[in-house]
């Protein structure tokens, strides 16, 4: 079967998933207008509002671009038009709406609101990310396919080094090799102070900057306008590299990292970093369907203290307060894996489990790798060599 053939039946069985959902919530519709959940529900992207009702069909209302390839579209130039197509087509107004009010904006959301005389809101956003968190068959099919591209270029990556590198130059010429695998330049993440580049570069002392950014450790950046990974920083002897570049070879997505180094680095760090390998093995050796996720962070923290590391666990100045996360249409999926975590492992949910540590003065050590909860356990999406890899 194509691509495209899979792709339409998926979106058949995610549609009846959010209108199952939409019933369950005791809605009358879920209007959707973020280009990730637009995405997720049609295939395509385009910009205004996917109207879904509790029964019935989707209506897909579209400002732009004309000529959209979808069943059942009215193309609009403002969200008051919705109204009266369903005026038109004798379908009732909805009471009770979710709407996405953690992406919408203020004026966007109070628009919808007054337009469609809705009587009851409730949040969509958090509806969908929980839905969006299992993935069908085709899902994660893609998603397996981008782990293989993601990959092949990390295996170039000791023939991209050129000593008296930086940090920057490198993260370019990597970034070069992702575009020509087929890379989208960008990822998205979901929630503000999400900005990077099209991943991380952490070496040396810069490994320890904190940042203003919500990812596991910082950075200071190249630019006071965006400071987070890679700073300039010539990539010294002793020095680790640690290379956090995401895999967006497909919409469904796979994160991954790994540690380089130039010549030998301190015995500190071959240990901090053969526990992070540890606390990963030993997770995927029991972690499984209803599993709950603090579990992950709290065999992590036990471990790390266990190897007196727990100063450099997660960062040093700043440290991050979880050891992973769901993956999916965006980088940052739920669950979260923190130790306060009230979810459960369910079949077919996508995470990338990332503990990592800081050594002042050398940079960050540790492994990321993505995993699918499966009936049987956990299956490693992302399979490339674990430990430091030395490109003196």
């Amino acid at each position: 079967m194509s691509y495209q053939k899979q792709l339409a039946e998926d979106i058949k069985d995610r549609l009846q998933k959010v209108q199952k959902q939409i019933q369950v919530a005791g809605a009358d519709a879920c209007i959707l207008s973020s280009t990730v959940n637009i995405f997720y529900i049609a295939g395509v992207v385009y910009a205004g509002y996917a109207y879904i009702p509790a029964e019935g069909d989707i209506i897909h209302f579209v400002k732009r671009p004309q000529g959209v390839a979808l069943e059942n579209v009215t193309f609009v130039r403002k969200p008051e038009q919705i109204i009266e197509e369903l005026g038109n087509r004798e379908l009732p107004a909805p009471e009770k709406v979710l709407i996405e009010t953690d992406s919408a904006n203020y004026t966007e959301c109070c628009r919808l609101i007054n337009s469609l005389a809705i009587k009851e809101v409730m949040n969509a956003s958090t509806f969908m990310r929980k839905i969006r968190s299992v993935k069908s068959d085709f899902e994660l099919q893609q998603t397996r396919a981008c782990a293989r591209k993601h990959e092949a270029v990390y295996k170039l990556i000791p023939s991209l080094f050129k000593k008296g590198m930086t940090d920057v130059e490198l993260q370019i010429e990597i970034e070069r090799q992702m575009r020509l695998y087929g890379s989208m330049g960008i990822f998205r993440a979901y929630g503000e102070n999400m900005d990077i580049f099209m991943g991380s570069i952490l070496t040396g002392e810069n490994a320890e900057s904190p940042s203003p950014f919500d990812y596991a450790l910082g950075g200071h950046g190249a630019n006071p306008t965006l400071p987070i990974g890679a700073s300039g920083e010539e990539i010294k002897e002793g020095y680790t590299i640690m290379i956090d570049m995401a895999g967006n070879y497909s919409p469904w997505m796979t994160d991954m990292t790994r540690v380089f180094s130039l010549g030998r680095t301190t015995e500190l760090a071959y240990k901090a970093h053969q526990v992070s390998i540890e606390i990963c093995n030993t997770i995927e050796s029991y972690a499984k369907v209803g599993t709950p996720c603090a579990d992950l962070y709290n065999t992590a923290m036990e471990m790390t203290k266990k190897n007196g590391l727990e100063a450099y666990f997660m960062g040093t100045k700043q440290q991050a307060k979880f050891v992973g996360h769901g993956v999916g249409l965006e980088i940052n999926e739920v669950p979260v894996l923190t130790p306060r975590s009230k979810e459960v492992f369910e079949e077919n949910v996508v995470f990338a489990l990332e503990p990592k540590f800081v050594i002042p003065e050398i940079g960050a050590v540790g492994i990321e790798n993505t995993y699918a909860v499966t009936a049987s356990g956990l299956e490693k999406i992302t399979l490339f060599e674990e430990g430091i890899i030395d490109l003196g």
